[in-house]
């Protein structure tokens, strides 16, 4: 293993404690995508931009490669969740195809619009968003699902075009606005769960292709990069979240129901606090 760890190292760059680091991070966040439906990648984002900052990388596009190799990790995390939901006939296949395509087209424009902000107030903008949203459900988590209504097919497209934009900005699969959108039109929070991991896969294709054309031209990229993708933390991070991706899967269709909705809630406000920290540093 450490010789490994050291081939790795010095192929790309990286020291054995980024690698190393970059190991948990990936088991950490896919056991939770399995677990919350939110694709990881609100795990990945803050601490991939200290690891990055760490390591040299230009100072302003530290942030946008976070976010992009996380929602490129979703990808492959997105599958290995779904599946473990989809065993508990958990996933709601009709409300995908059509939040699905939304979330994709919306995720693609987001990127584009993200690649443009300077990394500092991407920075703020994930700690504003995501420090609401957990709010929002410690809140409600006590509350039984929603009765609002469920909007028509078109409806659930310009739902999913949101969901996609918003989650460029912050590198996340969609779960933590997916999550309480279903819940509050009466999902119930375990099939909330596993119908957010199935949109993981729209949302981080979108935000592939969009990051990668945004990076492209950008001056200064380190090495091992696809646009704003960084190669070396996505294999390894794809590497270890697809295998503990289906065990947080289980492990939702046992806890109960309020439990799952305050570590839902608490893990979201922890990592506000942690990216709101890093903008008010840079």
């Amino acid at each position: 293993m450490e010789t490994f760890l050291s081939d790795l190292g010095s192929s790309t760059g990286l020291t054995i404690p980024v690698v190393l680091a970059l190991v948990a991070m990936g088991a950490c966040s896919g056991f939770l995508a399995g677990l919350l439906g939110i694709g990881g990648g609100m795990v990945m984002v803050p601490v991939m931009t200290l690891l990055f900052a760490s390591q040299g990388f230009p100072i302003g596009d530290v942030v946008k490669m976070a976010v992009a190799t996380s929602l490129s990790t979703i990808l492959f995390t997105s599958v290995s969740s779904v599946r473990a939901h989809w065993k508990q006939g958990a996933v709601k296949i009709a409300l995908l195809r059509w939040l699905g395509p939304g979330a994709m087209l919306g995720t693609f424009a987001g990127a584009q619009f993200a690649g443009a902000l300077p990394g500092q107030v991407l920075a703020l903008v994930f700690a504003g968003i995501v420090g609401w949203v957990s709010l929002q459900m410690l809140r409600n988590a006590k509350r039984p699902p929603g009765n609002a209504p469920m909007p028509g097919r078109l409806g659930l497209f310009t739902v999913g075009l949101g969901i996609g934009g918003v989650s460029s900005l912050v590198g996340a699969g969609g779960g933590f606005l997916t999550v309480p959108f279903l819940s509050r039109s009466g999902v119930a929070i375990r099939e909330a769960v596993a119908t957010s991991a199935g949109m993981g896969f729209p949302i981080a294709a979108g935000g592939l292709v969009g990051y990668v054309l945004a990076g492209l031209h950008a001056p200064g990229l380190p090495p091992h990069t696809l646009g704003y993708v960084y190669l070396p933390a996505l294999g390894v991070l794809v590497m270890c979240s697809v295998t503990t991706a289906p065990w947080g899967a289980r492990l939702a269709h046992s806890m109960p129901t309020v439990r799952l909705k305050q570590v839902f809630a608490l893990v979201l406000l922890a990592l506000a606090a942690a990216m709101l920290h890093r903008a008010l540093q840079g």
